[in-house]
């Protein structure tokens, strides 16, 4: 059933689905980024700080074996001699120490954004489970491993043999030579073979890197009734938000019913659209109480009989203030001229006729 399950993870991971997953501790995780970030900081730290370490180092023992009859040889003497030679390789070591810190932190955060979680200290029964264990070393990610480990070993293996090989009798003589130069050859080989060692893991980091990915990737992927479910989630759910827009339209239409006896005119299409408009004395411009087309118009038509709200016929004029104009708002400017003659024709039919309609 898991089987199936996972099968139908063929949709893409939410960007919610993935801040779950970071929130759980489960990140892009490639232990090879992290290994040639140490190993490259352990070459920069030895081609950096290495000379002047062991010039340190070397002055401060130099100088200790060369005034050793004056050291004192009583309990007091001694840990003061140890104090020193501690304070010294401890100054000695303190910045390369820190590059290494440093590229440990460097080799995970640029791999996924600090993770502050406990869940992966929660108990497991997976991970005591001797099956879940068996399955864990017979899976993809342990059979990459192994690849991944038989590829490191023979790459490098060959890269030393062929780096170290027409050194051999460089190395032979070695025995003849005084420590300052064996420490010197020996300093120069090193860094040589570091500098390689970086370079091809560098490849393998970045080729474990994108197979992290694409495995962790895979496993954020979910269901089409899951992307549903989040969906719903994050948006509602769409029956829902559909009465809800059904609730809201129907108040709209019954607080428009309910200003249509305020109106001073309804301009109409004459049967498709309807804009019932207000004016009074000391208004800026005519003020939009009601708009509808079709039933919404016939049912403002209506309203407006009832309350025997002239009515005026202007297809061109309705048609274009039911586009431009909103529930509540004045007239746009453009408008002005002609929906001022309408009302100034109304307004005159008033004052011959009285307040009957105007149809």
């Amino acid at each position: 059933m898991a089987d199936e399950h996972d099968s139908d993870r063929s949709e893409d991971p939410t960007q919610k689905r993935l801040d779950e997953a970071h929130e759980r501790g489960d990140v892009v995780k490639s232990q090879e980024v992290s290994t040639w970030f140490v190993i490259g900081g352990g070459a920069l730290m030895m081609a950096t700080f290495s000379g002047s370490m062991s010039s340190g180092l070397t002055t401060t023992f130099r100088g200790m074996l060369a005034n050793a009859h004056q050291i004192p040889m009583d309990g007091r003497g001694i840990i003061s001699i140890a104090a020193r030679v501690e304070w010294e390789v401890l100054t000695a070591i303190a910045m390369p120490l820190g590059v290494l810190v440093l590229a440990a932190l460097a080799g995970n955060l640029i791999q996924h954004r600090l993770v502050w979680s406990a869940d992966s200290m929660k108990p497991k029964f997976s991970k005591i489970s001797p099956l879940a264990g068996l399955k864990r070393m017979i899976s993809a990610q342990a059979l990459a491993n192994f690849v991944k480990g038989l590829i490191k070993l023979g790459v490098l293996g060959s890269v030393m043999v062929a780096m170290l090989w027409p050194q051999r009798n460089r190395l032979e003589s070695l025995i003849q030579t005084d420590i300052l130069g064996t420490l010197l050859i020996t300093r120069t080989l090193s860094l040589d073979l570091l500098t390689m060692v970086v370079a091809i893991l560098f490849l393998v980091a970045a080729a474990d890197y994108v197979f992290q990915y694409r495995q962790w990737f895979d496993r954020q992927k979910i269901s089409l009734r899951e992307m549903k479910e989040e969906y719903k989630q994050n948006e509602g759910d769409p029956l829902v938000k559909g009465k809800i827009r059904q609730l809201r339209q129907a108040r709209m239409r019954k607080r428009m019913m309910a200003a249509v006896p305020n109106a001073s005119v309804i301009i109409t299409n004459p049967t498709h659209y309807a804009v019932a408009l207000q004016y009074e004395r000391g208004m800026e411009a005519p003020i939009c109480v009601a708009k509808g087309a079709d039933a919404i118009a016939l049912k403002i038509r209506e309203v407006a009989g009832e309350h025997l709200i002239p009515i005026v016929e202007s297809p061109p004029l309705a048609r274009a203030l039911y586009a431009s104009v909103e529930i509540d708002q004045e007239i746009p400017v453009e408008h002005y001229k002609a929906v001022a003659e309408v009302i100034g024709y109304v307004m005159k039919l008033r004052r011959a006729v009285g307040r009957g309609p105007v149809k």
